[in-house]
């Protein structure tokens, strides 16, 4: 047998289907960079607009609750510090679930002309969120030092719960995106999804506000276990971690990944006809 021999086997691409993840990674570059491209490409404010919608929206939070209903920070960081500290994880899972959620029918052109794995498409428009992510970190650092305020070495396992704000988007932006396909409407629930988010999640407040009885039943809220990491790694043990309810945030998101994923590949044979 040579090697021009092809072979015809049911259930190959399937078999090889997480191979060809990687076999495509240069398309998931390609795609990557374009967004990116498109992004920052012809806007009048730039990069600075990854900047001011968190910094606004952490003034709004510090004015709202730091002043008017004086609720307490965490240890002696200042409220802005805490503020801004989970405006970022949230930023980062708000910009990937929106990017990943409408990510299938941007790319309807090139999704019913050429055969690759569809699950390049909604990671690689996570990229553009990461790098927004690190664009507002360095305001983080620029807070951080007009502040006086010296972060511990939590810091270092940061990662670790960038890669969880990360995947706590995945999920459900996967299983979006897929019955955004087929139901035109679902785009409308994710600005609405977003917005209602940031309110119920601990971003413009701590979550030891929350009362102990409580607390477990708000992590099924699988951001508050990631904004109280991002919280412990910038601000130090005056913002210690609620293991209980961190431990559920994992449960929860792995769930949705799962969930996600499942329905994704279930559905990934029709997208081609129905987009």
């Amino acid at each position: 047998m040579n090697d021009n021999t092809l072979i015809i086997e049911p259930g190959l691409t399937e078999k090889n289907y997480w191979k060809d993840l990687w076999r495509y990674r240069e398309l998931f570059i390609i795609l990557a960079w374009r967004d990116i491209s498109v992004r920052y490409k012809q806007t009048i404010i730039g990069i600075l607009w990854a900047v001011l919608r968190p910094f606004l929206t952490m003034v709004v939070f510090t004015i709202i609750f730091g002043r008017v209903a004086k609720l307490p920070s965490d240890g002696n960081a200042p409220y802005p510090l805490l503020v801004f500290a989970a405006m970022l994880p949230w930023s980062l899972f708000s910009n990937s679930l929106s990017e990943a959620s409408n990510s299938l029918i941007g790319n309807a052109n090139l999704i019913s002309k050429v055969y690759f794995p569809r699950l390049i498409v909604p990671v690689s428009t996570m990229v553009t969120a990461l790098i927004d992510f690190f664009i507002s970190f360095a305001i983080l650092i620029i807070m951080m030092i007009y502040y006086q305020f010296i972060p511990s070495f939590n810091i270092l396992l940061l990662p670790i719960f960038i890669i969880m704000a990360l995947l706590a988007s995945l999920g459900p932006g996967l299983w979006i995106t897929s019955l955004n396909v087929k139901y035109r409407d679902f785009r409308y629930i994710i600005p609405f999804i977003i917005q209602f988010g940031l309110y119920i999640s601990p971003v413009g407040f701590s979550s030891n506000v929350i009362p102990e009885q409580w607390r477990l039943i708000y992590n099924l809220n699988p951001m508050a276990g990631v904004i109280d990491g991002f919280r412990w790694c910038i601000l130090g043990v005056g913002s210690p971690i609620y293991i209980e309810g961190f431990l559920l945030s994992i449960v929860i998101i792995i769930l949705f990944l799962y969930i996600g994923i499942t329905t994704f590949r279930k559905m990934e044979k029709t997208f081609a006809d129905i987009i």
